[in-house]
């Protein structure tokens, strides 16, 4: 989700995090068919008490608000980490939005958006007593930058003056100067460009406080200060078991969007993802009061729920940000000639490619780059209409003008791993849509690892490959610039615009862009960039996953962001 220089690690947010930790699932089990819901099916109004456990897949490792990589300030984490701006913690569209946490407002930018100043408010504490100040957020961001704290997100290296060689208070004990504290609730941050995004940056847990005396470096993690609403009181086997507690010094009129209902929370993790559906599904003893964050029901499992009326009312809907679709190295003959390109995209059969993802519960047909959600921008377009089932025709007569009157024979890179996305059954699908238009597909699966570093070179990157990306926040910035941008090519690292696409005026819009403090007249500038790139053909947009998750029978206030796509702790109650 790693959720470019910005993007190994923005993959792990996407593929989770991130965020989002895996990208994904649960909403309104009241309309399973709407992007984001909230869920009351337990009788009567939450009420704080009791005990939410959480079964998951992953441990929640590195437990540090410096190493994770998170947007929105992240899930179980948000839980202990409060930042300066947070997400709305509302259901479906209304959750894409930024908002103050720590901070009075989401920011005050200048003229031109090169610096941006926060207030803090008042009465902010510790789980120690202590307060909070400005000066413990600029030495939990700076402390990001240690070599021995790496994994979080890598913006602020990009954008703050300095950021590119500084290397953390371990080694340079003056601090960035870029981060300016000129009280205890003020800081102001200077920027090297503008940067309209830069409130959806503050929600990263990078910017969480940090009180340099208690800083114990790469130990920081098993037992981190808490400014939220829980603290840690048991963190085993790096996350694999976390245990959290009222943090009785946490002020809920300081905080706005945490419910904390619970009194304890329990996260369990290391389990098999069968287990964890056969559990929530059963519901018994403290596992009907369990949700996970990290694990969706597959095809068999909706097949076995849809049976099951009082199950099924258990189900969230969730959408994030995310797009699975066949990228091109134009540099690689025959991907070199647009209407080879374009013939491929007539060629799709989107309803195969959804089928191979899951069926229409799990995936929604693609034909833009830019995700279905209005915070990114979308503007519909479809510049190669292939249909439901894809235009076969179409395609042979754009392979003949190319000079492929007989057709052509080409190889699609894909991953073995069995995660419907880049899988074999994507690659299947799309091999049987081109061999009808007379393109034979010859497959070449490797495992994740190999997978993974072919598609993200620029010297070793095949011409036909299945990709993925998700974004770091609900906008148009981190989707479009990592993928198209020509100044973000990585020539010695992982290279995400693998169409290696430097167009000036692209790259010029983007600058334009960013510039941007509006985030709506933004939002369309980037849906018509995405719109007009569209028309180069550098990729072919397959589907958007859609995430399906169980909870316990006794969880109440499931709320379900289109910022996520997943439950959201801080709102779910177990009384």
């Amino acid at each position: 989700m790693r959720h470019s220089s910005v993007i190994s690690r923005r993959v792990a947010a996407a593929a989770v995090s991130v965020v989002l930790a895996s990208g994904a699932a649960a909403c309104g089990p009241e309309d399973a068919g709407a992007k984001g819901g909230t869920s009351g099916k337990a009788a009567g109004a939450p009420q704080k008490g009791g005990t939410l456990t959480v079964l998951n897949n992953e441990a929640q490792s590195d437990f540090d608000p410096a190493r994770l990589y998170t947007s929105g300030g992240g899930n179980v984490p948000s839980l202990v980490f409060r930042t300066l701006t947070t997400r709305n913690r509302e259901a479906g569209a209304a959750g894409t939005q930024v908002v103050p946490d720590l901070a009075t407002d989401t920011g005050r930018p200048n003229e031109d958006a090169t610096e941006w100043t926060y207030t803090l408010k008042e009465g902010l504490k510790y789980e120690d007593g202590t307060a909070i100040t400005s000066a413990d957020i600029k030495y939990g961001i700076e402390r990001s930058f240690a070599a021995e704290l790496s994994g979080g997100a890598p913006y602020l290296r990009d954008w703050l003056v300095g950021g590119d060689t500084y290397q953390g208070p371990y080694k340079d004990k003056k601090g960035l100067a870029s981060i300016v504290t000129p009280d205890a609730r003020t800081i102001v941050f200077k920027l090297k460009k503008p940067e309209g995004e830069f409130p959806f940056v503050a929600t990263q847990t990078q910017f969480a406080p940090v009180p340099k005396a208690k800083d114990t470096g790469a130990k920081y993690e098993e037992h981190p200060v808490s400014s939220g609403p829980y603290k840690v009181v048991k963190n085993d086997n790096d996350g694999e078991h976390l245990v959290l507690e009222r943090n009785e010094h946490w002020d809920p009129k300081t905080d706005e969007e945490r419910k904390a209902y619970p009194d304890r929370i329990d996260v369990k993790s290391g389990l098999d993802e069968a287990v964890i559906n056969q559990r929530l599904a059963t519901s018994s003893g403290a596992d009907s009061a369990a949700v996970t964050t990290d694990t969706n029901l597959g095809p068999a499992e909706l097949a076995q729920v849809g049976s099951d009326k009082a199950l099924a009312a258990r189900v969230g809907t969730g959408h994030f940000g995310f797009t699975n679709y066949i990228a091109f190295n134009p540099k690689v003959k025959p991907f070199d000639d647009p209407k080879v390109r374009q013939a491929i995209s007539y060629a799709v059969n989107r309803t195969s490619v959804v089928n191979a993802a899951g069926g229409s519960a799990l995936a929604e047909p693609a034909t833009t780059f830019l995700p279905d959600q209005k915070a990114f921008g979308f503007t519909p377009y479809d510049h190669f209409p292939a249909g439901k089932t894809g235009d076969p025709e179409k395609a042979k007569q754009l392979l003949k003008e190319a000079g492929h009157p007989n057709g052509l024979t080409v190889t699609l890179l894909h991953s073995t791993a069995q995660n419907r996305a880049t899988s074999p059954e994507i690659a299947t699908a799309v091999q049987e849509a081109l061999g009808k238009a007379g393109i034979t597909v010859k497959l070449d699966g490797q495992e994740p690892n190999a997978f993974n570093e072919k598609r993200w070179s620029v010297k070793d990157a095949p011409g036909f490959f299945l990709s993925r990306w998700g974004a770091d926040w609900p906008a148009g910035g981190p989707f479009l610039a990592p993928i198209f941008d020509g100044r973000q090519i990585v020539t010695n690292g992982s290279n995400y615009n693998h169409a290696q696409l430097n167009d000036p005026a692209v790259n010029k819009e983007i600058d334009e862009i960013n510039k941007l403090t509006d985030l709506k007249a933004a939002a369309a500038r980037w849906g018509a960039l995405d719109k007009k790139i569209g028309e180069q053909a550098l990729d072919v947009p397959l589907f958007h996953p859609v995430y399906k998750r169980l909870v316990g029978k006794d969880i109440k206030n499931v709320v379900i962001s289109d910022w996520t796509g997943v439950l959201d702790i801080s709102q779910v109650a177990v009384k």
